[in-house]
């Protein structure tokens, strides 16, 4: 008797123990409940100002960035197929990103179809203070990736390129162009190829720093077309610096590789 006594004051007691963590949490679930109840509509309206500046403290000019694809793993991304965007090139809320000086000798030219790429030339344009001009065309790519992989092809295949919707300024006090794209099927998405079928002549003598997201492939031939377009337009006697090449969904984590590739664009000559 006295043994299944003692038997059940030991379960009691453990018993006790195993509650006293449930039972923390629950005392710390209701002093947090309590607090943010007794929150002042000033405090709540601070903390809550709080969580919006970090969800929008990429900017462009003065404007949000917004990349859907930022966080994702490269299985959930699916390494770029099905990105979706805002159908207007990242301009449905934007005005497309022109901030130019009298002078700078730098200046980054880019386009983003899904705010990748307009984030890493933002990250750029914070360490180098360059102008800033986003290639537009006249009929934005579509939100629905399905649509735009549809549409890119058949401009591929026709070598049909989009119609540009910008007045393309005079490049001739620039003495760096960083060049930033998004690689579409391992090569030079459309606009970019558009753009540098158009003002790539402004170019000659220049020094070109490419940079790029892809979805796992690299910078494919990218380049390569870049130097092909320079030499038929009569962009010649061009110094190329290395590529910097980021995923498209982890550009958010790439200030420091953008800061050691800008230190090698300074010493290429």
């Amino acid at each position: 008797m006295k043994r299944r006594s003692l038997v059940l004051i030991i379960a009691a007691i453990i018993g006790l123990v195993a509650l006293g963590g449930g039972l923390v949490n629950v005392v710390k679930q209701h002093e947090t409940a309590t607090s943010r109840r007794a929150q002042t509509p000033r405090q709540a309206l601070v903390a809550s100002t709080s969580k919006k500046t970090k969800t929008s403290q990429a900017e462009i000019a003065g404007q949000s960035i917004k990349a859907p694809q930022l966080g994702k793993s490269a299985a959930a991304w699916q390494n770029g197929a099905g990105t979706v965007s805002d159908g207007h090139d990242t301009n449905q809320v934007n005005q497309p990103t022109r901030q130019l000086t009298k002078t700078a000798k730098s200046i980054i030219i880019y386009y983003s179809r899904s705010g990748s790429t307009e984030l890493l030339a933002s990250k750029i344009a914070q360490q180098t203070k360059a102008d800033i001009l986003e290639i537009v065309v006249k009929t934005p790519y579509a939100a629905n990736y399905s649509a735009t992989l549809a549409r890119a092809n058949s401009e591929r295949a026709a070598q049909d390129y989009p119609t540009l919707d910008l007045v393309i300024p005079d490049l001739a006090q620039y003495r760096t162009v960083y060049l930033g794209y998004p690689i579409w099927a391992m090569t030079l998405s459309h606009p970019m190829t558009a753009f540098l079928e158009k003002a790539g002549g402004q170019l000659d003598q220049k020094k070109i720093a490419p940079f790029m997201t892809q979805g796992g492939y690299g910078e494919g031939d990218s380049v390569q077309q870049i130097r092909q377009i320079l030499t038929r337009v009569g962009g010649q006697n061009n110094r190329f610096t290395r590529a910097l090449v980021v995923d498209g969904n982890k550009v958010d984590q790439a200030d420091q590789q953008v800061a050691r590739w800008i230190q090698q664009v300074d010493q290429t000559n």
